[in-house]
């Protein structure tokens, strides 16, 4: 009986190759519809409708085609008969998580679906960011065409990358994006795509910039002025220990939160939330020691507004626009009312609750298209070679570096081939254990690496981590080819 009820919801509410749960299926149809991108989809007619039709004297339109119809005096016939009906033709699969797990090997078909749904999914937060500026930077182009150019564009036809750009000699030397025959339809130069946990890097980025700016003592400032944090672990620490992830969390957290109570990711409530009420209320902190956490990212650029007085609009602006200048918006995520009450329908301490800037809601997560995050990378190289006041803090996160120790040993992955963390980015790579290389990475295979030495930046934005990391990425930075 329950296999005769699903697939009798199957005929009626989906098409043959998805499942109704999926929350982005009607918009993904009807974008494809009203974009023209008929080669996907299937129009159709609803059988009922046919009959009437047929019933008013009215020719039966083909499959793909509008009838316009004579009789218009039946408002639920005109409403109803000649709504198009679409579904798509594409092969998808779908995973019970809203991501493409980790190690999976998804078609064309379904990365493209969740190419849509990730730009989607992030629309319904609120911004914290920048404007793009009225005089953004302007790259210089002299484009190789050698072997490591020729492999990037073949393995872009069949992997999930969207983008590549390879930044050295003050010039973009590599420009490469995904076609319009694979994801071109939906990924541009001005798609402002999900930069997952690079956003981590950008968080503390922005935190060198509130510590130039005066906001903050240093790196070894105490975190004793918060009230937010009174009672919890973080009270009175060092800020390098939240840069570093190593604040003695490890006992609530790894990756996510650890609890059953409510969703452990920590970007389904604000900071106030896992401090108050969640995890972290009366927390004890341990052993300091490197312990990748999300939360610790979103605590982190939450701190940063509160310190600045009112003024994390400016600051964020005098990065992005006046520093980075940027072409479009960029922005990190922000949690509100209703982000927070679609995420916690299994919150067992409190399903919804009203969002305060005061409470934390900004989150690590940033977004911006290819080029800015260019050249965003590009200021930090600036700071870096420039020595400002914010090269000076990249240094010393590059000196007060950690041991990761990692559990597993994988140094064709861009998690594990670095061995040493530097507040919220990535170093001590293989075969460049004495060069002043920084990364930074995201779920999906979002990349940047900064050779800080030798002026060499790679940027990578994709759908997924089937692509050869290791040759495109670290041998470039490490070679040039």
């Amino acid at each position: 009986m329950k296999k005769l009820i699903l697939i009798i919801f199957s005929l009626v509410f989906l098409s043959s190759n998805v499942f109704a749960s999926d929350n982005y299926l009607n918009e993904f149809n009807k974008w494809l519809l009203d974009n023209g991108h008929t080669q996907y989809i299937n129009i159709e007619q609803k059988a009922g409708c046919k009959k009437l039709i047929q019933k008013h004297g009215l020719k039966v339109p083909k499959v793909g085609l509008i009838d316009e119809p004579k009789v218009k005096t039946n408002e639920w016939f005109w409403l109803e008969c000649h709504k198009i009906q679409a579904t798509n033709n594409l092969k998808i699969k779908f995973f019970k998580s809203s991501e493409i797990p980790w190690g999976t090997k998804p078609n064309k078909d379904t990365l493209l679906y969740y190419l849509f749904s990730y730009l989607e999914m992030e629309n319904e937060y609120d911004r914290a960011g920048s404007k793009g500026s009225k005089n953004p930077y302007k790259f210089k182009t002299e484009l190789r065409n050698d072997k490591t150019s020729k492999f990037i564009e073949k393995h872009m036809q069949k992997t999930a990358l969207l983008s590549y750009l390879l930044y050295e000699d003050n010039k973009i030397t590599i420009d490469k994006i995904s076609p319009k025959e694979r994801f071109g339809i939906l990924y541009n130069n001005n798609t402002q795509f999900t930069s997952a946990s690079v956003g981590k890097s950008l968080a503390s980025y922005v935190t060198g910039h509130a510590i130039c700016k005066g906001y903050i003592n240093g790196v070894d400032h105490r975190l004793n002025d918060w009230p937010l944090l009174e009672n919890t672990l973080f009270y009175d620490q060092k800020l390098i220990n939240i840069l570093n992830m190593a604040a003695g969390h490890q006992q609530y957290a790894d990756k996510d939160l650890k609890t059953n109570k409510y969703k452990k990711n920590a970007n389904a409530n604000t900071v106030e939330f896992h401090l108050k009420k969640g995890v972290f209320k009366n927390s004890k902190k341990a052993k300091s020691k490197y312990q990748y956490t999300n939360f610790l990212s979103n605590l982190l650029i939450n701190y940063v507004w509160f310190k600045s007085e009112g003024k994390f609009q400016n600051l964020l602006d005098e990065i992005f626009i006046d520093k980075a200048k940027v072409e479009n918006d960029v922005w990190f995520l922000k949690m509100n009312d209703r982000t927070v009450k679609s995420n916690n329908r299994n919150n067992t301490i409190l399903k919804e609750y009203k969002v305060r800037d005061q409470d934390g809601p900004i989150r690590y997560s940033f977004r911006a298209s290819r080029y800015d995050y260019l050249r965003i990378a590009k200021a930090m190289l600036d700071d870096w070679q420039n020595d400002t006041c914010v090269g000076k803090y990249l240094k010393t996160l590059h000196e007060l570096r950690i041991p990761m120790n990692h559990k597993w040993k994988d140094d064709n992955t861009s998690t594990l081939n670095p061995k040493s963390y530097a507040g919220k980015f990535y170093t001590n790579y293989t075969g460049m254990k004495k060069r002043n290389v920084m990364g930074m990475n995201g779920f999906a295979g979002q990349n940047i690496m900064i050779d800080f030495d030798l002026g060499r930046i790679v940027v990578i934005n994709s759908m997924h981590t089937d692509y050869n990391w290791k040759k495109i990425a670290h041998s470039v930075i490490k070679k040039g080819q």
